[in-house]
C-alpha cells in the first residue's frame, strides 16, 4: 500500500543519518543511484527527502547504507516535500539558483509561452541532469539540464 507523510521530521532525519552513511562509506551519489538502479538525481532528491523510491531501490539503498527496515519504510513513503525553508536562501550554491531565477525567472516564463503557449512546465514528470565539461576559456562549466512535460492549462 502506499502512503504518505504529513510531517517531514522523520524523512529529514533519515537524510541526516543516509548522509553521514554516504560520507563515512565515501560513497558518490552516483554509486548509490547505481544500487538503486535508477539516476543520479532522482535518488539523490528521494535521500534528501524529495521522492519516495520503489520497493526494490529502497532495499538496495539502504542495504548499501547500512540503514534498518524503517529507513526502507520512509524511503518508500511519499514525502512532503520542500527542502528550503521559507525566505532567500543562504547557501551559496542555493543562492545562485535563486538568483538565476531572479535574474532569468520571466525570461524563461516568456520563452516558455511564447513556445508552447499557458501552462507548466511540470515537475513531477520531470528529468534533471548535471554535468562537468570542459570550459574552451578555462576551467570547469555546469551544465544543467532541467528536462520537464509540458501541461497546458486547460479552459473549464
Amino acid at each position: 500500500m502506499t502512503h504518505a507523510q504529513f510531517d517531514p521530521a522523520a524523512r529529514q532525519a533519515l537524510a541526516v543519518s543516509a548522509v553521514e552513511a554516504k560520507t563515512r562509506k565515501d560513497l558518490t551519489w552516483q554509486r548509490i543511484a547505481d544500487a538503486a538502479g535508477l539516476s543520479p538525481a532522482f535518488v539523490t532528491a528521494a535521500v534528501l527527502g524529495q521522492h519516495a523510491l520503489p520497493e526494490q531501490s529502497a532495499k538496495a539503498v539502504a542495504e548499501l547504507l547500512d540503514l534498518d527496515d524503517d529507513a526502507v519504510m520512509l524511503l518508500r513513503t511519499i514525502p512532503t516535500r520542500g527542502s528550503i525553508p521559507g525566505g532567500i536562501p543562504t547557501d551559496p550554491t542555493i543562492y545562485r539558483f535563486y538568483e538565476m531565477l531572479q535574474v532569468y525567472g520571466t525570461t524563461l516564463k516568456a520563452l516558455v509561452h511564447e513556445q508552447f503557449g499557458d501552462g507548466i512546465i511540470s515537475a513531477i514528470n520531470f528529468r534533471l541532469d548535471v554535468k562537468k565539461v570542459a570550459d574552451p576559456e578555462g576551467g570547469e562549466r555546469a551544465v544543467i539540464t532541467l528536462d520537464g512535460k509540458y501541461l497546458p492549462t486547460k479552459p473549464f
